[in-house]
């Protein structure tokens, strides 16, 4: 797994401070872009939360998430959440580190009182000394939230004075382009009840399987008013992989006042992806979980169609300067805009999902725009299955027999790659295994890029985009 070094440099360190009424919590930034670009320090937010311990053990739960690695249990840095700012809300979100499990806590309007709210991208400083003292809130009492330096302190910093230094692996910052493809197309399947929600929730294991490693999937279906177990996927079921790995939505279950499931239609009985959210007074906590807690989201491989195209990466050009921080993208505003189909705008947001541009709102049914501090790009150049196809592309391994029908050299063997209404198949290991469950092989894409003028990928069924992820072998297929 390719890692590099990446800095975090704070002008402090976060930190709870006062007692009762006077409290207050400073959360420092790092290393954002806003719309007058890069910042040190950006500054987005100073006013006081609605329902403060809520949103104090929210964010813990994204903090956890953190600093989680739900399969291999190792130690390990964890990264500290990222934060956008929409000019109406706030939306902090991390990866655990075996990149299987996304979190976001959205604090809505309603959850930010007395002050207005800017716009941006950056990570917030959740240290240790922080996570005790927000743990240990256990009223209402008024809290004023700061993200960023006290604003008349910004333009007079003279330089980082905490840093904190981390591994970044390349399937991490994967891992939020492929969860927002996944994610974008599930439905609502199940509500709960506050009352229901908790009691379900803590029926859950908390701990992994025999030997370490986390659980296997398990199936719920809806039941009256709450969620049954059941073996299998029968019809109605959401596919609930890894249990355990609800076990950070503990934070927040006295504060809950609700629970939606969101997931795909089974198709067949592979696991599936699924998405978690707990209703918090002004605020919605998600948790996304990968098909199988064994796989991250960075190798499931949504996103390579669109990576794919040279449409698409024009299309995302033009698309992305359009993007204004806004906390709800309606892709048929963009196309009116932008003068191109809905179809390729959704390809451009799929794109620009790759370079951390945008993101996925479940319960909206809205991407929204946000800027992740890091060469993003990355994610792209380093995802093996794209750059193995465009090494079979340059090595001139693709030749075709027809116009549904081509042939890809690959080392000592040559498959047949074809082609029907828009979906490859091949004759590799790769399709035979999972027949595009966890997208196309290298010889399929390769084939489309050699065509030159792929179709436009549509927003893909839900039983398609969220069926597996892969592992890091079956990333180099």
């Amino acid at each position: 797994m390719t890692r590099t070094a990446h800095t975090f440099a704070y002008a402090g360190s976060s930190a709870l401070a006062g007692s009762g009424t006077g409290r207050s919590l400073g959360l420092e930034t790092s290393g954002g872009l806003t719309p007058t670009g890069v910042e040190a320090h950006p500054h987005f937010f100073s006013g006081f939360l609605s329902a403060p311990q809520a949103a104090a053990r929210g964010l813990l739960a994204v903090a956890d998430v953190a600093g989680a690695r739900y399969f291999r249990r190792t130690q390990g840095a964890s990264l500290d959440p990222v934060v956008t700012a929409n000019g109406d809300r706030l939306r902090f979100e991390s990866f655990s580190g075996c990149c299987g499990v996304y979190a976001r806590l959205d604090v809505l309007p309603e959850g930010l009182r007395g002050a207005d709210t800017g716009h941006g991208t950056t990570n917030v400083d959740v240290n240790n000394p922080l996570r005790g003292a927000l743990s240990r809130l256990t009223d209402d009492d008024p809290l004023h939230l700061r993200v960023g330096p006290e604003e008349l302190a910004v333009t007079t910093l003279d330089g980082p004075v905490v840093e904190k230094k981390v591994p970044l692996p390349d399937r991490w910052l994967r891992g939020f382009a492929e969860s927002q493809a996944i994610t974008a197309g599930f439905d609502l399947r199940a509500e709960l009840t506050a009352a229901e929600a908790v009691r379900f929730l803590r029926s859950l294991p908390r701990s992994p399987g025999v030997g370490g490693a986390a659980g296997g999937p398990m199936w719920v279906v809806p039941a009256g008013r709450t969620l049954r177990p059941t073996t299998r996927p029968v019809p109605g079921a959401v596919c609930l992989p890894g249990p355990e790995r609800l076990a950070a939505f503990q934070r927040v279950l006295r504060q809950a006042t609700a629970l939606r499931v969101y997931g795909p239609v089974p198709d067949g009985a592979a696991p599936t992806a699924s998405a978690w959210e707990i209703a918090l007074p002004g605020m919605r906590l998600t948790l996304t979980l990968s098909p199988e807690a064994d796989r991250g989201f960075s190798g499931e491989g949504s996103v390579l169609e669109a990576l794919a195209t040279d449409t698409a990466a024009d299309d995302a050009d033009l698309v992305s300067v359009l993007l204004a921080w806004e906390p709800r993208i309606d892709p048929g505003d963009l196309a009116e805009q932008s003068g191109l189909p809905v179809q390729r705008v959704r390809a451009a947001l799929t794109r620009l999902g790759t370079a951390g541009k945008v993101g996925y709102d479940l319960s909206e049914a809205a991407y929204f725009h946000r800027e992740l501090p890091y060469d993003a790009r990355r994610a792209e150049r380093h995802n093996p299955r794209l750059a193995a196809a465009r090494a079979l592309l340059a090595e001139g391994a693709v030749t075709f027999d027809g116009p549904a029908t081509a042939y890809v050299a690959s080392g000592e063997r040559r498959y047949r790659v074809r082609e029907s209404g828009g979906a490859f198949s091949c004759t590799c290991q790769w399709w035979a295994d999972y027949r595009g469950r966890r997208g196309p092989c290298k010889h399929a894409l390769a084939t489309r890029m050699a065509r030159g003028a792929a179709p436009v990928p549509a927003p893909a069924p839900a039983h398609a985009t969220a069926t597996a992820t892969a592992t890091a072998t079956g990333d180099a297929r």
